[in-house]
């Protein structure tokens, strides 16, 4: 008797692979309707209007200034605070906006940083009701850019004690002389928030310098950075720059006024690190989908998914951490080992995950064009500025033990 011939099966289609997601526990959709669609506004920005040209600019060490119309139609200007021409909306808000920024470019993320986070909160903090009417309406459009002048050629860490820029009161004018280094956005930006030192009571004080105007203010641009290539630093210096009484931002009296400031922006610096995080994440998965070795993608291999492992829950656990950091900032309790615990973990989550979406990517990790690379240099910034790791932890220890370990 013959034997019927088998039927002809056609082979299945491959299950269609997830799309990288790095935020597996969905904290964003936690935000109310009107704010969740403002981070999915963010995201729609960076992933149309950044990605595709980023990294020729990182490369090339220069800012997109081209991005600049699209991201006034954002809207964006100080997100987080009230009034004033500003975004509004909460600090979880802002701190997702910052986020969503870094996971697609750090250094876009920074610069909204400085102008937004450093610049217009100082004012914002510290300037007196007029100054505040004057300023920062046309900041929150974009219209004037800010940088924000602390650190010194030879103060980092010890700016509370250190600071050599003067400050001298002549009549209704200060004379100001001093140095300031590593300014994100003041080789082109218009106004500086320069912190000082009084001679007369050795305090501390803030000044709104308008750069293109200013008799005696000169930048110039620090070159040869291997991090966050697209933020323009500069190094400010100031010679007899005379700044008119209206231009001392009436509230900060000592480098206590300043620390307010820094408190929430370093906490900041935790979401871009996380965002950070999350961008390498997910290039370094997408990667592992489509690069074959063997004759399979490599993110099949237990090693490699292993890494991912370690990644994804690195991420997620700094975003737990900053989402309840901002609901402590909304309850008012956040405090400065608050914030330092934030920057010092997140960061040092971000860079142990950057090297392992590097190692994931193999020698290509190395290459710009695949993105990985990008956010591994960028990560040392992160790592260091708004505070080093060391001085956060030594900020955190004291609060525990109730001992300063600071010289």
């Amino acid at each position: 008797m013959a034997t019927m011939p088998k039927p002809i099966t056609m082979p299945k289609a491959p299950k269609p692979l997830p799309a990288p997601n790095s935020d597996f526990f969905e904290l964003v959709e936690t935000l109310p309707a009107e704010e969740l669609a403002v981070v999915k506004q963010v995201r729609t920005f960076m992933e149309t209007k950044v990605a595709p040209i980023i990294t020729k600019y990182w490369v090339e060490d220069a800012f997109p200034f081209e991005l600049l119309p699209a991201l006034k139609e954002l809207n964006l200007g100080g997100v987080g605070l009230q009034g004033y021409g500003c975004r509004g909306g909460s600090g979880l808000l802002a701190g997702l906006v910052a986020m969503e920024m870094a996971r697609v470019d750090t250094s876009v993320a920074t610069f909204f940083g400085v102008h937004s986070g450093l610049a217009m909160s100082s004012i914002y903090l510290g300037g007196s009701e007029e100054q505040k009417q004057k300023w920062l309406p046309p900041m929150a459009r974009l219209e004037k850019v800010g940088c924000f002048g602390l650190t010194e050629p030879l103060v980092g860490s010890g700016a509370s004690g250190g600071l050599t820029t003067t400050a001298k009161r002549e009549g209704d004018t200060w004379i100001i002389n001093g140095q300031k280094r590593w300014i994100g956005n003041s080789p082109w930006c218009d106004i500086s928030i320069i912190w000082a030192r009084d001679v007369t009571d050795n305090q501390v004080k803030a000044f709104i310098v308008e750069n293109k105007t200013t008799p005696g203010f000169k930048v110039e641009k620090m070159q040869n950075k291997i991090a966050l290539k697209v933020v323009q630093n500069g190094q400010i210096t100031l010679e007899n720059c005379r700044v008119p009484e209206e231009n001392r931002l009436q509230g900060d009296n000592s480098f206590r006024d300043t620390a307010k400031v820094l408190r929430g922006t370093r906490y900041f610096v935790g979401w871009e690190a996380t965002g950070c995080a999350m961008g390498a994440y997910e290039n370094a998965l997408k990667y592992a989908q489509e690069r074959l070795q063997f004759g399979k993608p490599i993110g099949s291999f237990q090693l490699v998914q292993d890494l991912l492992a370690r990644m994804l829950a690195n991420i997620t656990a700094s975003q737990c951490l900053v989402v309840r950091m901002a609901q402590l900032e909304a309850e008012g309790k956040m405090s400065d080992a608050h914030a330092a615990l934030s920057k010092a973990f997140c960061t040092a989550k971000c860079r142990e995950t950057v090297a392992w979406a590097r190692e994931v990517c193999g020698g290509n990790g190395i290459i710009a064009d695949y993105n990985v690379g990008r956010f591994f240099a960028d990560s040392e910034a992160l790592y260091t500025y708004e505070g080093t790791y060391q001085m956060q932890n030594l900020i955190v220890g004291k609060a525990v033990t109730g001992l300063s370990a600071f010289i």
